[in-house]
């Protein structure tokens, strides 16, 4: 430490101030970056956590079989009935997500859902494509022990991994994003509105659904399955009301035609 007193006799006192400042700013980020990766270890932990839980509540009403490897699911009716309900999971939490997926208002309203750089849903996706991939064809499908046991845990996994994505993604909103950005977003969301409104006209909506794209343009990317279920909405017909039946009208009754000598024609 003497030599660097030393040196630090023969710095000019109108140095030290910006060397402390740079030293100050220079801890500051260390400390923010620690505080992030301490954040995400318990994160990860957390992760870690909830999915072992998961599992075992999974397994709860499941006695462990003893027996062959392979499980004939056609001959044990538990197997089938674990593999429906595992099916049930996996389409319900799907559903769940395709409805941020497809929905333009809920891509808006949550943009962190949709974006794939944020870390808890780049773990989502993969658990998802994990669940995807070891899912038997059908509950009637033979399958061995392994394989069930398996899916269980990626299905486990998938439903955490959702859950922990999706209360990420209301709490972010849109913080992520300028305020002009923000500003960009709320204009779109109203657009939206107008552009899926049946009172509106045709031509009312189709120039709100061009402003919506032209708004979004940049900041959130519409997948081409959300773009055609949108524009399905835009172009729904607006029904004419229906006009109430007339009445028909009554048959004339004229007076029968008379011949010159006042006879009445046949």
């Amino acid at each position: 430490m003497e030599p660097f007193f030393s040196w630090l006799g023969t710095v000019p006192w109108w140095i030290i101030f910006p060397i402390m400042g740079v030293a100050g700013g220079a801890a500051k980020a260390w400390e923010r970056n620690a505080k992030r990766r301490h954040e995400r270890r318990l994160e990860t932990l957390r992760l870690k956590a909830e999915i072992k839980t998961a599992q075992l509540e999974a397994r709860g009403g499941t006695a462990r079989r003893v027996g062959p490897a392979v499980i004939d699911t056609t001959a044990s009716v538990a197997p089938n009935a674990l593999l429906e309900r595992l099916f049930s999971e996996h389409d319900e939490i799907t559903a769940r997500w395709l409805d941020y997926e497809l929905d333009v208002a809920k891509l808006i309203a949550f943009p962190a859902m949709s974006d794939g750089r944020q870390p808890l849903v780049a773990a989502f996706l993969r658990a998802k494509k994990t669940a995807d991939a070891l899912r038997p064809a059908s509950a009637e499908q033979t399958v061995t022990e392994k394989q069930v046991s398996e899916y269980l845990d990626a299905v486990g996994a998938y439903a955490v991994a959702f859950e922990i994505a999706e209360k990420d993604a209301r709490r972010l909103r849109d913080s992520s994003f300028t305020e002009p950005e923000r500003k960009r977003l709320d204009r779109a969301q109203q657009l939206l509105k107008v552009a899926v409104d049946e009172s509106a006209t045709q031509a009312e909506r189709n120039v709100a659904y061009r402003r919506v794209r032209d708004e979004l343009e940049g900041l959130i990317l519409l997948s081409d399955e959300a773009v055609q279920v949108l524009e399905k909405q835009v172009a729904r017909e607006i029904a004419a009301p229906a006009a109430p039946p007339q009445p028909m009208p009554e048959p004339l009754h004229l007076p029968p035609k008379t011949t010159n000598d006042g006879e009445a024609a046949q």
